[in-house]
């Protein structure tokens, strides 16, 4: 199936502005183009984007998302180079995922904290106003 710039955007909840920005970046080389010039997305291009989606909200920085889709197009020689990249890629997720973690971590031990001293000034105003 073929999907036009409007329709692989939408699939992808993204917008044709960003798929434009990443083919001038280089990450849709192999997007192809009607005789009008319009692109045209086939299903494994959507599966593509799904990767570059991934990488980019993970952290991994466009040019280094290039590097590896021109492996890719390079062919299997590049196989070890682009496993290495995705297993670096990895790690520095895994990292992330650490440091999200200690932060969430610290944002539960505060929202105990306020819960108890909100649950106690609660209890105080229930009490002065019953004293009144």
């Amino acid at each position: 199936m073929e999907y036009t710039i409007k329709q692989a955007a939408e699939k992808m909840n993204l917008t044709a502005y960003t798929l434009r920005y990443y083919d001038k970046e280089g990450l849709l080389p192999f997007v192809v183009r009607d005789s009008a010039g319009n692109r045209l997305f086939t299903d494994n291009d959507i599966e593509w984007l799904g990767l570059i989606c991934c990488l980019k909200n993970t952290g991994m920085p466009i040019r280094q998302i290039k590097k590896f889709i021109q492996g890719a197009l390079e062919g299997d020689h590049t196989l070890e180079s682009r496993v290495k990249m995705l297993l670096e890629h990895r790690n520095h997720v895994l990292r992330q995922m650490e440091e999200l973690n200690k932060n969430l971590d610290k944002i539960n031990h505060k929202i105990k904290h306020y819960g108890g001293c909100l649950e106690e000034y609660k209890k105080q105003n229930i009490q002065s106003v019953h004293a009144n």
